[in-house]
């Protein structure tokens, strides 16, 4: 989990990327942030509890400084399932980065903390907790003096294609997939080239859980000029085909249905293709 977490982080901890999921699912795609204007922020912050301090992290957390000024933290938490305690999640990481500031005695401004939580299903909207309130059964006259929270929660697959148009980054890409992915249409993939295509695959790969987006860009050999996600498509389905005929061919072998040439013969491939996968089929004790 780790490793995935670590890898869903790569692509939007890029700055033009960040800036891009705020300015389109904040501002409706004005350019209201500049990458230019993003500073990395630690995301990990401490609290106590059963009398041992304990390590939290947020997926990504920018500053967003207006000239020497830093006026607010972004952050953003993603999430393939649900989680009804989402809210209580959210406050305690904003909570941490007040209390930050009221420890940094170099900083006299204070400034606020937003967080976005991208969610990534496809069945159904997000419809777990988005208040505090809603993860507890609250008196009715204590309710007055609780405060609620609230979360803002972006269904990534849900996006109209037109705010998905608004998108300038990779992130665009991944947004197209998952809604294609819950309309359960065919994805072609974009031919717009990646400009970061070794960490949006690889954050293919952590959020569907299948690591052929991955494979494919480490066997390399695409051609010059850059990669599409047009490509990274043919190619896995390509291998997925080359893959369920060297399966058969092994079959064939194992079941003596014929000499290599004959079985070489009937798939239509090299006498040497064959002999090659051959070799992988095993030997009987």
């Amino acid at each position: 989990m780790a490793a995935k977490d670590i890898t869903e982080k790569n692509l939007e901890a890029l700055n033009d990327v960040f800036a891009d999921i705020v300015n389109v699912l904040l501002f409706k795609g004005e350019q209201v942030i500049n990458e230019k204007d993003l500073e990395a922020d630690t995301t990990k912050s401490m609290f106590k509890a059963d009398g041992k301090i304990h390590e939290q992290e947020r997926d990504v957390s920018k500053f967003w400084k207006n000239g020497e000024i830093r006026i607010s933290i972004l952050g953003i938490e993603n999430q393939t399932a649900q989680d009804s305690d989402m809210p209580l999640r959210v406050i305690s990481y904003d909570g941490a980065s007040y209390k930050q500031q009221l420890l940094d005695k170099k900083q006299k401004k204070r400034y606020p903390v937003a967080t976005l939580v991208l969610y990534f299903g496809t069945e159904e909207k997000w419809s777990k907790a988005k208040h505090l309130y809603d993860c507890f059964q609250i008196p009715e006259k204590l309710k007055p003096f609780v405060n609620d929270y609230k979360i803002n929660v972006f269904n990534i697959a849900f996006l109209s294609p037109k705010t998905i148009a608004m998108f300038k980054s990779d992130f665009k890409i991944i947004a197209e997939y998952f809604r294609a992915k819950r309309l359960n249409q065919k994805y072609k993939g974009s031919k717009e080239k990646l400009k970061h295509a070794n960490e949006t695959l690889k954050m293919f790969s952590a959020l569907t859980g299948d690591d052929s987006f991955e494979k494919v860009y480490n066997k390399g050999n695409f051609k010059k000029g850059g990669i599409t996600m047009c490509d990274v498509v043919e190619r896995i389905r390509n291998d997925g085909r080359t893959e369920e005929k060297e399966r058969i061919i092994m079959n064939l072998i194992e079941s003596n249905a014929g000499t290599i040439e004959q079985i070489a013969a009937w798939v239509k491939l090299p006498v040497k293709e064959v002999q090659k996968i051959a070799r992988k089929v095993p030997v009987n004790s």
